[in-house]
């Protein structure tokens, strides 16, 4: 009854549905644990935005990599900007999605040593090798606040770190990076500035990160957990009709077999 089963075009069908839902599966198994990671970063960043502000050399040092716990963590630092060793990072956008630049200043602490400073955001120039306009930092010692960052990589930002830039222009926020070029001791990560506001609101100091959307990935692994189920009460479906149009040919083709009763003598 169920030989057509052997059939090419069945068996090929059954192999994809085999092949389907454990792909299927795991799909929804990946938006799931994305889920997992986006409450977990939400949770990150609403503790450490609630957080009392510590000194930032009690959060970082020279070379030390920032740990994800310390991720948007605030922190104050007070010291002096080195406007003359200022720069901007290439290729961000604000709040509206306007391309521009972070401005990204070098704050030397009391004792010497040196934290960067993402001041904010910026229009960039209209020639791409100028330097932008930026508004001046504010100068005599000053205690910064804001969030503390990790330093950027090409790995995992995906930001290509472009050679041969305009003079004091960058594409990532890298401590080692800016120390090699200071020759002085920076601490790692940095410092996204928060307070004090700068006058006229330039530049544009960068939201606080979004921290109550969790997204769509766990209606995104239902919906694959969903087409995972699907596919064998399709395949059984499809069996059973074939089945069933099998038998029905059969009986036509059996009854087209009969002899008709010869017609009745007169």
């Amino acid at each position: 009854m169920y030989r057509f089963l052997l059939s090419r075009q069945w068996v090929i069908l059954t192999l994809i549905a085999l092949v389907l839902v454990p792909t299927m599966v795991e799909l929804g198994f990946w938006q799931f644990h994305r889920h997992e990671r986006r409450v977990a970063q939400n949770g990150l960043i609403a503790e450490n935005l609630k957080a009392e502000p510590l000194p930032i050399e009690e959060l970082t040092s020279p070379g030390h990599t920032v740990p994800r716990s310390d991720y948007w963590r605030r922190t104050t630092a007070t010291g002096t900007f080195d406007t003359a060793h200022e720069v901007v990072v290439r290729r961000r956008t604000n709040a509206d999605d306007r391309q521009g630049v972070m401005v990204l200043t070098p704050l030397v602490l009391r004792d010497g040593r040196v934290v960067l400073v993402n001041r904010g955001w910026v229009p960039a120039a209209a020639d791409q090798k100028a330097y932008p306009e930026v508004p001046p930092a504010p100068k005599g010692e000053i205690t910064v606040i804001g969030r503390l960052k990790a330093d950027e990589t090409t790995d995992a930002s995906g930001i290509k770190d472009l050679r041969g830039l305009p003079d004091r222009q960058v594409m990532l926020i890298n401590s080692a990076q800016q120390a090699e070029l200071l020759g002085r001791e920076v601490l790692g990560g940095y410092l996204e500035q928060t307070a004090p506001e700068p006058a006229g609101n330039t530049p544009e100091l960068v939201p606080e990160p979004d921290h109550d959307s969790i997204g769509a990935h766990m209606a995104y692994a239902v919906q694959w957990w969903l087409f995972a189920f699907g596919v064998p009460v399709g395949w059984v479906i499809l069996v059973r009709r074939e089945k069933r149009d099998r038998e029905a040919a059969a009986d036509t083709d059996g009854g087209a077999d009969v002899p008709e009763p010869a017609p009745a003598a007169v």
